[in-house]
């Protein structure tokens, strides 16, 4: 299918379901109740220093909301989006550069840390040899074709301890995976936010599943995991807008501090989550699909911004993800990178060219 041919197709499948939503649901925003809530996990331990902090908070409608912003669920703009003419159109048809893939990679000898970069925002971490996975879409489906490959085939993985999952959008919560991952990893506990295990619960093999709330800590053995607020979304179907929390991950092993994203707009939160948690050594951050930045900007960072928000973070290694992999923006594919590296005197650490398939802790 040729490029002309497949961008068709997707807007008229996106067309046809925002179509559908605004027949069933219409263009509301979670303005319309007031009254709010609070939640997180009774059997979880809570981090959050202050007293004040009562957990994540739910509008009058059951919705997760965001800490500074409200999300705006408008279908006029989704429609703006989809019916305007993209201005970087034929910039992107051109494009012929593709992220550096390492093919065939095989995992470091040894037993010590590793972080590789699976592409967009999956990364197959080991930390004080515990292995964990993040956000894998390992298949390609209906929805989501691969434009870099992956480095090794997914029956190559190495035993997974913990599955970490940041929301449940398509592109970092995938069906076929998460059962391929079960079937083939039973020890693998799930961590993730509060409610999705509603979502996947039925993918998996009864594998142990632990919703956290905002600045809890998930029950591991050998490194500490944190779920964290991120500026962003959730939704699968129609039907259940927000019902689901998004977040990061803050992972702190005997040597080692790394921060996963997930999805994110800008906002306060970086600044909470470096006083709270500390200076990240690693920075795993979003960069792509942010295009038009006008309708992009709630859920996903512009690599300009993120920079702003990694040297608010104080990290030591700013590492690149959520570009290269899928095609889910107007921006052409490689443009988040030449973006970086044309500012990279404007970051506050080191840039790492994130090449999928090689370790990218850095000495």
């Amino acid at each position: 299918m040729d490029y002309k041919t497949k961008t068709e197709v997707k807007i008229g499948l996106f067309i046809l379901a925002s179509t559908v939503y605004f027949l069933t649901i219409g263009c509301s925003s979670s303005k319309e109740s007031n009254k709010t809530t609070y939640m997180q996990n009774p059997e979880l331990k809570t981090v959050h220093p202050s007293p004040d902090w009562k957990g994540n908070p739910v509008n009058g409608k059951g919705q997760f909301t965001n800490l500074y912003h409200e999300f705006e669920s408008s279908f006029g703009d989704l429609w703006k989006w989809q019916t305007s003419k993209n201005p970087q159109k034929e910039e992107k048809e051109a494009e012929t550069r593709t992220l550096n893939v390492k093919e065939e990679a095989t995992l470091p000898e040894g037993d010590g840390d590793f972080l590789i970069w699976l592409g967009h925002a999956s990364y197959l971490i080991r930390i004080n040899g515990k292995v964990i996975l993040t956000d894998p879409v390992l298949f390609d489906n209906i929805f989501l074709k691969r434009e870099s490959k992956l480095p090794f085939s997914p029956e190559s993985l190495p035993p997974i301890d913990y599955l970490l999952l940041s929301h449940n959008h398509r592109d970092h919560c995938d069906k076929k995976t998460i059962r391929f991952l079960s079937d083939n990893h039973p020890h693998m506990k799930i961590l993730t936010g509060l409610k999705l295990g509603e979502v996947i619960g039925g993918w998996t093999n009864g594998q142990e599943i632990q919703e956290a709330g905002w600045y809890q800590e998930f029950k591991t053995e050998g490194l500490s995991i944190t779920y964290l607020p991120a500026r962003h979304w959730s939704r699968r179907w129609l039907w259940d807008l927000n019902e689901n929390l998004w977040g990061g991950f803050y992972l702190t092993g005997p040597d080692k501090t790394v921060y996963f994203m997930g999805d994110s707009g800008y906002g306060a939160h970086f600044g909470d989550i470096s006083d709270i948690m500390g200076k990240p050594q690693y920075c795993l951050m979003g960069v792509g699909a942010y295009k038009p930045e006008w309708f992009m900007a709630q859920a996903h960072i512009s690599p300009t911004d993120a920079i702003k928000a990694f040297n608010t973070l104080g990290g030591s290694y700013f590492i690149p993800m959520h570009f290269g992999t899928f095609d889910l923006s107007d921006e052409p594919r490689m443009e988040p990178w030449d973006l970086l590296t044309a500012n990279q005197n404007s970051i506050n650490g080191k840039l790492v060219n994130p090449v999928v398939g090689i370790d990218l802790f850095q000495d």
